[in-house]
């Protein structure tokens, strides 16, 4: 049997397939299925200070296309629910990543200290959200931004800190700034803004209006990223972004990923 074993930000894992930040990942039961899944290490959704409802319904739509529309709106419990998961994580033998969103600095600051002090085994900073005005699209499309929220956070942890990056056509630079300012590594990508109108009723179908497209769609251009990203900087990369099969994972090692995140194969698979 091939050892799938892999190192990476100091953990040693199983196999290079974690979940991606969004599907599940607020309660402690929801570690509890992420493990019984397989997953090597567990990422948990967004995690803010306060805690957000989010958007009503409808906030998820499958489409024609194999790929799924989102605007959940960072729904989670605030700083509060990171300890009861992470110790969920480790009953279990699990290492487990904070996804840490924030409107500023300070927010991104507080709860990825939150995150330390509960003993997560690392955070993962969300800079490209795209339906949630102040809450990451718009700080990773700014090279500058993401170094200083990368640098603020970086610079008061010891665990490694990530940044998740979306696709823009500064997505090269902004990952270069991410790791100067002292990121262990990169997620790429994120879902990409996009709308679906009902032809029917001549209106979005999102509450939102607009969502993030996840799935086979954005595959290619996720593919795409990490090879131009790994290509300059031969970094630690977790690819995401349509991997469903283990032809998607090796497709995303081939193009320079270390290890993958399974978001929207999960929700059609579980």
């Amino acid at each position: 049997m091939a050892n799938l074993g892999i190192r990476i930000l100091g953990l040693n894992l199983e196999h290079p397939v974690l979940n991606a930040s969004g599907i599940l990942g607020s309660e402690p039961e929801h570690v509890d299925i992420l493990v019984k899944h397989g997953f090597s290490c567990i990422v948990t959704k967004t995690i803010t200070l306060e805690p957000r409802k989010g958007y009503p319904p409808p906030i998820l739509i499958e489409l024609d296309n194999g790929g799924y529309l989102n605007a959940v709106g960072l729904a989670n419990p605030g700083v509060r629910g990171i300890c009861p998961m992470v110790e969920r994580a480790r009953l279990l033998g699990r290492p487990i990543i904070v996804s840490v969103g924030g409107g500023d600095l300070r927010e991104y600051v507080e709860v990825s200290i939150k995150a330390e002090e509960c003993g997560a085994s690392g955070v993962e900073l969300n800079l490209s959200c795209p339906n949630v005005r102040g809450f990451g699209l718009e700080l990773g499309v700014d090279p500058s931004m993401v170094y200083r929220v990368v640098r603020d956070v970086a610079s008061v942890l010891k665990i490694p800190v990530l940044a998740k990056l979306g696709f823009s056509d500064k997505v090269i630079e902004s990952s270069g700034r991410a790791l100067e300012a002292g990121a262990a590594g990169l997620t790429l990508i994120n879902t990409i803004k996009a709308m679906y109108i009902d032809v029917y009723s001549a209106k979005p179908v999102l509450s939102n209006k607009y969502g993030g497209l996840s799935g086979p769609p954005i595959k290619p251009i996720a593919i795409r990223v990490v090879y131009d990203v790994y290509r300059e900087y031969r970094a630690l990369i977790i690819g995401c972004g349509g991997v469903s099969s283990w032809r998607d994972a090796a497709e995303f090692i081939l193009a320079g990923a270390r290890a993958v995140q399974v978001g929207s194969g999960f929700l059609r698979n579980k």
